[in-house]
């Protein structure tokens, strides 16, 4: 049987490998790959909070505010008040003309590591990982960072 830490030491080499070799392209959009990340997560739940992007995304509430303060700047998103001091933040139009560009970026990233692995979209661990993911999401026990 595998020791299931190695797996978890593998999704990280994976996570790394994916914003090293994507961060010059993701540059020339202004962005890094976790500003990559926040604009798609928005554009993926339209009307979402700070603090909603940070518990989908397990990112720290800092690095969360200075990423969308970032997206903000380059004219890829608002912010518009919504109940109590909460901001809701949604894609402009060159923020939603952005997320196609980043989808391509990520989407070909990854096809490119499961062609070479022999990887397909069927493979069951793609549901198996995404399980795992939105139970993390999801748990009410775990507060955002």
């Amino acid at each position: 049987m595998i020791d299931l830490g190695y797996l978890a030491q593998d999704i990280s080499i994976l996570h790394r490998k994916y914003y090293k070799d994507t961060s010059p392209i993701f540059k020339d959009l202004g962005l890094n790959p976790t500003a990559a990340c926040v604009l798609l997560t928005v554009h993926e739940h339209p009307a979402i909070n700070q603090s909603q992007v940070a518990k989908t995304l397990v990112i720290d509430k800092g690095l969360t505010t200075r990423e969308v303060n970032k997206i903000q700047g380059l004219g890829y998103l608002t912010k518009t008040a919504g109940s109590g001091k909460t901001q809701l933040l949604s894609l402009t139009p060159d923020g939603e003309a952005v997320v196609a560009q980043v989808q391509d970026i990520r989407r070909s990233w990854w096809q490119a590591r499961f062609d070479q692995t022999g990887i397909d979209a069927n493979s069951p661990l793609i549901p198996a990982i995404q399980a795992a993911v939105t139970n993390i999401i999801d748990d009410p026990n775990v507060p955002a960072k």
